[in-house]
């Protein structure tokens, strides 16, 4: 037997399912939320789109009627500029200032007890007088020096009165010196202090008055923050009613692949492409036939 041939010939066009294209995503309020999320929204535009409502009421409580009264006091008060000096103090010894405290009744006040002086003197002497001229011895040497002792007395105690009387009305005068130079110390002290005690006073509620009307600028300052920042915090209430919304339902947008994706995608691409426009010239894939020989007996 000669040999026998078989020749096959295949032609294979194998092509892949194309699954539908995604072509969007949207996605939206979950159905049991959405009626409810809708409004809530709707009610925050509305609020968000009112007018600034302003406070027409005071801002601060102001002073109190004791207060205008305290700072109308204080303001009227005046300082003792003239007697708030240095005191100077004077001598007592100085001129025409022992004369000026002395008392001018002086002499009128000594005067009685030099006549009561005198006055015992005569007596005493008239006595003198008496014994003398019982004993003989009246207008002779005795009684001169009797006379003379007797003045000599005279004139010592009256040189005495008024020596004590000028001393107690110095020591008076010196004293009374003393108390007024005390006392116009004290007055100009007091004066200065009380200088000192208004200005103090007044420097305490001006420091109240400013507190006050330093409330009412922090009250006005603070107004008009919130009034210019009140479309920021609208917007921000806006946006804080869209946060954590529960967004969980979503859809998705398909197209179906036209013929052409199809061919381009499948295993044979560009060669099934060809093969569909140009039947007749295409050269027919031909697998060689197989011989097989069989040895001869």
């Amino acid at each position: 037997m000669a040999g026998e041939s078989t020749a096959t010939g295949t032609n294979v066009n194998t092509t892949t399912p194309f699954k539908p294209v995604q072509t969007g995503t949207e996605s939206s309020l979950s159905s049991w939320a959405g009626p409810y999320v809708t409004e809530m929204l709707g009610r925050g535009q509305a609020l968000a789109g009112m007018p600034y409502q302003t406070y027409t009421g005071p801002l601060t409580a102001g002073p109190s009627s004791l207060q205008n009264q305290a700072f109308s006091g204080i303001a009227g008060l005046t300082i003792p500029t003239d007697q708030m000096k240095a005191f100077t103090p004077t001598s007592f010894t100085s001129a025409g200032t022992t004369q000026q405290y002395m008392n001018p009744f002086l002499d009128a006040a000594l005067q009685p007890q030099i006549d009561a002086a005198r006055r015992e003197a005569e007596i005493s002497r008239q006595a003198m007088m008496g014994r003398m001229a019982r004993a003989g011895s009246y207008g002779g040497g005795r009684q001169a020096v009797a006379e003379g002792l007797s003045d000599e007395a005279l004139q010592r105690n009256l040189a005495n009165i008024t020596g004590q009387g000028y001393r107690q009305a110095f020591d008076v005068a010196q004293g009374q010196f003393n108390t007024e130079q005390q006392r116009e110390a004290q007055a100009i002290k007091d004066a200065q202090q009380y200088g000192l005690g208004v200005l103090g006073q007044q420097l305490g509620m001006g420091s109240a008055q400013r507190g006050i009307e330093q409330e009412g600028v922090a009250a006005d300052y603070d107004r008009f923050k919130e009034q210019r920042d009140f479309p920021y915090k609208q917007v921000q209430y806006m946006q804080s009613l869209l946060q954590g919304l529960p967004l969980a339902a979503q859809s998705y947008s398909y197209s179906q692949p036209s013929a052409l994706s199809e061919i381009l995608g499948g295993a044979g691409g560009l060669r099934d492409l060809y093969n569909i426009l140009f039947p007749s010239t295409t050269p027919a894939t031909t697998t060689p036939p197989a011989t097989t020989t069989t040895p001869t007996r």
